[in-house]
């Protein structure tokens, strides 16, 4: 027994040694893309496959008697880890099941952020949101329970079509000219996110072949509404899923500007609120 535990204990020394050199060298040739992380991920789960092959191999004989205790406690260990088998199974969904891969931004169990890692148990995201606008790190690793993909939907921005419709929303002065104001808009759409297009067409195209879905207009689009208050221009335009903040603040300047060298006929609209204060006096 005593030597059997000498050997298995060799087996992990030598195998350990052996995953740290290839790595090494693999880290040269795959250290600037996404393969080193599969690389990685691959020859942690082959090592402790041959890890568990070699402690059945070694200690084998000496597990029988142990069959009919293992048989007795396996109901109370199954409902014990009822959270870690589903996760497990979560795990095993999520790689064949096409539900995100790492490097996708997702929305899963509440929490939005890039996946970072999925492990046999958990996934770990890289937070956004909360206190940070606009779709940017908060800084804070999160890691959720793989078992979430069964009782929660899962939502991918970047599976599929890595394009997201936006929309900005203007409000003018009922004098303004709207039509003057309608055109800069939407050509400083087109001219912002106007490089877009032919590869968002090719991406929606894919999904027409994949999904039963309608066809939708990847141009930009601009909307007019009004209300007692103003009128209101609401410009809708697509974006890749990683620039949407970078893109609004562009579009936005560049409509400041323009705008301002329009002079009065255009002028932005804001709710004002006039207080009036009464003040009864007591006739004396």
């Amino acid at each position: 027994m005593v030597t059997n535990i000498l050997v298995f204990v060799l087996i992990i020394v030598f195998l350990l040694i052996m995953r740290r050199v290839i790595l090494n060298r693999l880290y040269k040739r795959f250290k600037g893309s996404d393969n080193w992380y599969v690389t990685r991920k691959m020859a942690k789960w082959l090592n402790n496959l041959i890890l568990v092959l070699a402690f059945i191999y070694i200690f084998g004989s000496n597990l029988s008697g142990f069959s009919t205790a293992i048989g007795l406690a396996g109901a109370g260990v199954t409902y014990a880890l009822r959270e870690v088998i589903v996760s497990f199974a979560g795990w095993f969904a999520i790689m064949f099941g096409d539900f995100f891969k790492t490097g996708d931004r997702v929305l899963l169990g509440g929490i939005k952020g890039d996946v970072v890692d999925i492990g046999l148990l958990r996934t770990t995201l890289m937070e956004m949101g909360e206190w940070v606008e606009g779709d940017q790190y908060t800084g804070r690793i999160v890691r959720v329970a793989n078992s979430y993909i069964f009782t929660s939907p899962v939502y991918n921005y970047t599976a599929d079509f890595k394009f997201l419709w936006d929309e900005l929303h203007i409000p003018l002065h009922f004098d303004s000219d709207i039509p003057m104001a309608k055109g800069i808009v939407l050509a400083i759409a087109e001219d912002t996110i106007g490089t877009y297009n032919a590869k968002a067409e090719e991406d929606w195209g894919n999904m027409k072949r994949r999904y039963r879905i309608e066809n939708a207009s990847l141009k930009p689009q601009v909307y007019i509404s009004f209300d007692d208050n103003f009128v209101t221009m609401s410009l809708r335009y697509i974006v890749d899923t990683r620039e949407r903040r970078g893109i609004r603040d562009r579009i936005f300047t560049a409509i400041l500007d323009q705008f301002k060298e329009a002079g009065d006929r255009i002028e932005l609209a804001s709710e004002t609120f006039e207080i009036v204060h009464q003040e009864k006096r007591k006739k004396s």
